[in-house]
């Protein structure tokens, strides 16, 4: 029976982990924190799932909370009046669409999540080490495993793989981040039966996002602040009370999304560690980390390919990665999981992320004018918005008519003509 070590107990970690065990390896997980400490400990992400990664997960049978999840059916877009920010009065939207998803969407917190997977995957024989591991760590235990996956996306490990200069074309932060679940937020009334996520884009100053989910206490909303760094919503970094970071995410609100904060009026956080708020700069690194001894680790997910949120894809991509990595690991069978065979496993998922890599970096530059037209065509034409709503879940399908202006004209140009 193979022997497999995985250090990071997050979605690409946990699912990887549960996957192998049905297919009988001997699986350790290292994790920093036990179940309960995740559990009542601080929210971690948005993680919005789009189809494909929740199949991943129904796939191996560990999609537990689907029936309880809001399902969310639909994606709008609402893009603020530039002239309106900026002006004295009221922030207006020059774009409001609703795209509709071919396959629900689904968010559950991941203190929910990971805490009931490593439950699972212990109560199942799976080895569940809680401690922190350093480089050092790592160095002494390759040598009893036949391969040890880096799946912790923060810390010392990180390090061990080398930035990709090529595929990463920022080296600071894009955006400054503010996360808050919260609890009674109304329907939007221009759609108040249908759970979806909204993006909101304000020009020049960043993004809100307003999405449903299942937390440790029930269905609650997330508001998610994408500030640009040194504009109006970069306010977050010293703010330790979570009740005065709600409070500046609802000032935010009323001032750039008044359409949403209309409905926001009565929201309290979901708990005491309902928030969160950071930054890192998105990179993408290379897949093989080198340990002291000479001994070789495979990097997983956002330890490799690390986008920034403002698409929504962090969760939807470890999920990706964990599948693709399964099959590598299945179709090896006995053989060593050497360094050439680490870069094919790791090939595999880049083949599918690269598009994800390239969505995201392009979403964070200002919208050239064709991008702006596809966005804008969505409010009269409903094809259009749905093919972009799905695209969250199909990221690949972008090459076909967002990036080119020549694609974009002649997509748009195909409805004139019918």
């Amino acid at each position: 029976m193979r022997k497999i070590l995985i250090v990071g107990a997050g979605q690409a970690g946990l699912q990887l982990a549960l996957g192998l065990q049905t297919q009988g390896y001997e699986v350790t997980v290292m994790s920093n924190r036990t179940a309960d400490e995740i559990r009542g400990g601080r929210v971690m992400s948005t993680q919005m799932q789009f189809h494909t990664a929740l199949q991943n997960e129904r796939d191996i049978e560990v999609n537990f909370w689907e029936s309880q999840t809001p399902k969310v059916e639909g994606l709008g877009v609402s893009v603020a009046d530039p002239e309106s920010v900026q002006g004295p009065g009221e922030t207006q939207r020059a774009i409001d669409w609703l795209g509709r998803l071919d396959n629900y969407a689904q968010s559950v917190d991941q203190r929910v999540k990971m805490s009931g997977w490593m439950e699972t995957f212990a109560q199942r024989g799976g080895q569940l080490v809680i401690h922190g591991a350093a480089v050092s760590d790592l160095d002494f235990f390759a040598k009893k495993y036949d391969l040890v996956l880096v799946a912790a996306g923060k810390g010392e490990l990180v390090s061990m793989f080398e930035r990709d200069a090529e595929r990463s074309p920022y080296d600071a932060p894009q955006r400054a981040l503010a996360v808050s679940y919260v609890n009674g937020l109304g329907p939007r009334p221009e759609h108040p039966d249908t759970e979806a996520v909204r993006c909101n884009l304000v020009p020049g100053v960043g993004e809100l996002f307003v999405m449903p989910c299942l937390t440790t206490s029930g269905r609650c909303d997330i508001l998610f602040w994408e500030g640009i760094p040194g504009g109006p919503l970069d306010v977050f970094q010293g703010i330790k009370d979570p009740n005065e970071q709600l409070a500046k995410t609802l000032e935010l609100m009323e001032q750039f999304t008044p359409w949403e904060y209309a409905r926001a009026t009565k929201v309290e956080l979901t708990d005491a560690n309902g928030t969160l708020s950071g930054r890192y700069a998105p990179t993408v690194r290379k897949p093989v980390g080198r340990l002291p001894s000479g001994g070789a680790v495979l990097g997983v997910a956002d330890v490799v390919v690390a986008n920034d949120p403002i698409t929504g894809q962090g969760s939807n991509s470890a999920s990706k990665c964990a599948a693709a990595y399964l099959k590598s690991i299945l179709e090896r069978g006995d053989k060593p999981f050497d360094e050439e065979w680490m870069q094919q496993t790791f090939d595999r998922f880049w083949a599918d992320v690269q598009h994800t890599t390239k969505w995201t970096n392009a979403m964070l530059a200002p919208p050239p004018e064709h991008v702006l037209n596809i966005i804008g065509a969505g409010g009269q034409l409903q094809p259009v918005a749905d093919r972009f709503a799905n695209g969250f879940n199909n990221p690949a399908d972008f090459e076909e008519y967002l990036y080119d202006p020549a694609k974009a004209e002649a997509y748009l140009g195909s409805f004139a003509e019918g």
